[in-house]
């Protein structure tokens, strides 16, 4: 089936999501999408898929025509999505998931739902496709990259012809990515059409056979796999870009933070951190690695102080940071970037300048007397827009009015631009384009070569690897290893499915040709050596 987009606009107020979109998806073949986050990539199949109207031009299928007023109608046209967010029932089954909506019936079951009808339709694709999915499993009990198999079940169950993959890798370990590409390639032989929505560069030169940039609502270019990811990445910011870390290795010092038996318990009675022990040193970044929903997030909040722990410690230079406030533990020198900027790093209602002096704005020089000082304020403002490239109209308008990414630069702005005796970064660079993301890095870097112990939370493995001089990998709570900042993406991925350290090198080693034995056995003395 042959999809077509001519001229779609899509705007939302005075911002313009989609600009004259012109597209064309060929049958058989995996078209990727490649775009940082805000680029319109997600809205753009959002109208494909029915959710919205588009304010201009059309879809054609098969070179007709169509309006979608649902997702109902793009799925009888033959078109499926998997959400990057699952559309799954927990409680239920993977056959009434799968069922969910166009439920089977049978004459003589008195219009109640044919479950043996159900379970043979996920059985026959699930063989088909090589899925190895149990109908009869409940959805809360699957991994991750079970579920998405079973998004992609529902799909192929209405006979989906052209499959959208909204960023289908967000939520996978390395292996479970290499297992999808592997399934997206045989849904490509047996003719699905396949539009993959990334910005991940590696993957899209591992499974595109066209790639389509879209930046700022609008397509930019288009490109094939052999192009490097260097041009991919320049193609997609419109500039030189250097993907990687410059950084010598770490002068480290003594150790001044320390987490010991740390528990939280959430109020349902689950232990999403489980006796968590480490320690980072001065002049070092320790980044703690692993799927998203492992605990690493819980961490990250009671460490500054916004989620409560159950029991353990955790100290700063000596001092218990545990059952302090959160101003009182930022006064101890903490700099916190949070995963959501919207809830716990800006008030959209104040200005940008304001917002650049959130836990700063009664101590000098910005506060004298208890009165706030708008020059100093306004000044301050100026100094840190423009060393951070945050993109604005004036430093006196809401910071609500700022994209995503530069709403994130506020965020480092105010948090890097005081002296610091830990930085604490939970997915720094979450929804920046990869030009912010060099810029960013490199401040990370610069704070750990002043001395600053750095803690990075992130899901980006990339990103773990460019900055990490040790990592700690995370899963349901605990941490199952650490390891030194270069060990092998394998390693890692096994880690993050909860295989423990040994193990997961000895399965590297048996299965990758690029680790050998004797690389294997020096990353593991250096393990048990940065462990202790």
């Amino acid at each position: 089936m042959k999809l077509e987009l001519r001229g779609i606009t899509k705007r939302f107020g005075p911002l313009v999501a989609n600009d004259d979109i012109h597209l064309t998806f060929e049958s058989g073949e995996i078209h990727a999408l490649l775009g940082e986050n805000g680029a319109g990539k997600s809205t753009m199949m959002n109208v494909l898929y029915g959710l919205y109207e588009p304010d201009g031009g059309e879809i054609l299928v098969d070179d007709a025509p169509v309006v979608f007023a649902g997702p109902a109608d793009a799925m009888n046209a033959g078109i499926g999505m998997v959400h990057q967010h699952f559309m799954l029932v927990p409680v239920f089954t993977v056959a009434e998931n799968v069922v969910l909506g166009h439920e089977p019936t049978a004459a003589g079951l008195g219009g109640l739902i044919d479950l043996t009808e159900a379970r043979r339709r996920v059985r026959e694709i699930s063989d088909r496709f090589g899925f190895d999915v149990d109908p009869d499993a409940l959805v809360e009990d699957l991994p991750v990259g079970v579920q998405q198999r079973v998004e992609i079940i529902k799909a192929l169950s209405r006979d989906a012809k052209v499959l959208i993959l909204d960023e289908p890798t967000a939520v996978l370990t390395p292996q479970e990515t290499d297992e999808l590409i592997a399934i997206m390639r045989q849904l490509r032989e047996a003719g699905t059409s396949i539009v993959f929505i990334t910005h991940k560069l590696r993957e899209v030169r591992a499974v595109a056979d066209r790639i389509s940039v879209i930046r700022r609502g609008k397509v930019v270019g288009t490109a094939t796999p052999d192009e490097s990811e260097q041009q991919l990445a320049s193609l997609m910011v419109g500039r030189s870009v250097n993907l990687g870390v410059e950084k010598a290795p770490p002068e480290r010092g003594d150790v001044t933070f320390r987490v010991s038996d740390l528990t939280v318990i959430d109020p349902v009675g689950t232990r999403v951190i489980d006796d968590l022990s480490f320690e980072v040193r001065r002049g070092e970044i320790f980044a703690i690695a692993g799927v998203q929903g492992n605990g690493q997030s819980e961490l990250a909040e009671v460490i500054v102080g916004l989620l409560r722990a159950t029991s353990g410690s955790i100290t700063l230079d000596g001092k218990e940071l545990l059952g302090r406030s959160v101003a009182d533990v930022l006064d101890a020198g903490v700099g916190y970037v949070p995963e959501d900027r919207s809830t716990d790093g800006l008030i959209a209602s104040f200005s940008i300048a304001e917002n650049l002096v959130l836990d700063l704005h009664d101590d000098a020089p910005f506060a004298r007397a208890g009165s706030l000082s708008p020059a100093r304020v306004a000044e301050n403002a100026r100094r840190r827009t423009e060393e951070f490239d945050v993109r604005l109209t004036s430093i006196q308008d809401p910071v609500s009015t700022l994209s995503g990414g530069n709403q994130q630069k506020v965020v480092l702005a105010r948090e890097m631009s005081r002296p610091l005796r830990l930085l604490v970064a939970s997915q720094p660079t979450r929804g920046l384009d990869v030009g912010s993301i060099e810029f960013v890095h490199k401040r990370i870097v610069t704070e750990r070569d002043g001395g600053t112990p750095v803690v990075i939370v992130s899901t980006e493995l990339d990103e773990v690897h460019a900055l990490a001089d040790r990592i700690a990998v995370m899963y349901r709570g605990r941490i199952v290893g650490v390891v030194p900042g270069d060990t092998h993406r394998d390693v890692l991925g096994l880690m993050m499915a909860g295989v423990p350290l040994e193990d997961a090198e000895r399965s590297a080693n048996e299965h990758h040709t690029t680790l050998g034995e004797a690389d294997l056995e020096a990353r593991t003395a250096r393990s048990e050596e940065m462990t202790t």
